[in-house]
């Protein structure tokens, strides 16, 4: 469970997460996390957040957005704000480092979405940009259906088509690690 202080790293798309304020801090609210790319890094790949806003504060570097069509290059004081239900993406657009601070409202289970794709990339169940494979991909989808699907199609349509995968790694014992040790917040 995360708190806030605790520092995670994704060794395959050069995150750094660092919570602020969790779940817990906020009953449920927000939750508040700075994060540091590497010159390489980026998020593993174009998402939706169905329910959750998330603000982006770009506290130093450069950070590309794609949100929706959409090409936005944020700098030092810049902010970006994703909607609900918009396609996003982004990257570290600069040679140095680059650092945000990230508020995502409300924090529903993103903490343990966090958790969850580090251990994936740490166990090399990942693809080179940092995506799940495929068995992990399936129970990823349907684990946190709330907080994340990939653009273009429903989510219900995303998680029906991936069910015989989701099938076959809960029959791997695949599954365990979706399974919370308490909740996120009282």
């Amino acid at each position: 469970m995360a708190h806030a202080g605790q520092t995670i790293v994704n060794p395959v798309s050069g995150e750094r997460i660092t919570f602020r304020k969790t779940a817990t801090d906020t009953n449920g609210e927000y939750l508040e996390i700075d994060v540091e790319l590497t010159p390489d890094g980026a998020v593993p790949g174009i998402h939706v957040h169905p329910h959750q806003e998330e603000r982006f504060e770009i506290l130093s570097g450069n950070v590309r957005f794609r949100k929706g069509w959409k090409k936005i290059d944020a700098k030092a004081g810049d902010v970006v704000v994703v909607e609900p239900g918009k396609a996003h993406k982004f990257e570290n657009n600069g040679e140095e480092g680059a650092a945000m601070r990230v508020r995502v409202t409300p924090a529903l289970e993103m903490e343990r979405l966090f958790e969850t794709a580090i251990e994936l990339a740490q166990d090399s169940r990942v693809t080179k940009k940092g995506m799940p494979k495929p068995l992990d991909l399936a129970l990823f989808v349907s684990e946190f259906k709330d907080e994340v699907r990939g653009p273009g199609s429903p989510g219900w349509v995303q998680r029906a088509s991936l069910a015989p995968l989701a099938f076959i790694a809960r029959h791997r014992g695949r599954a365990e690690r979706y399974v919370p040790a308490e909740p996120a917040f009282a």
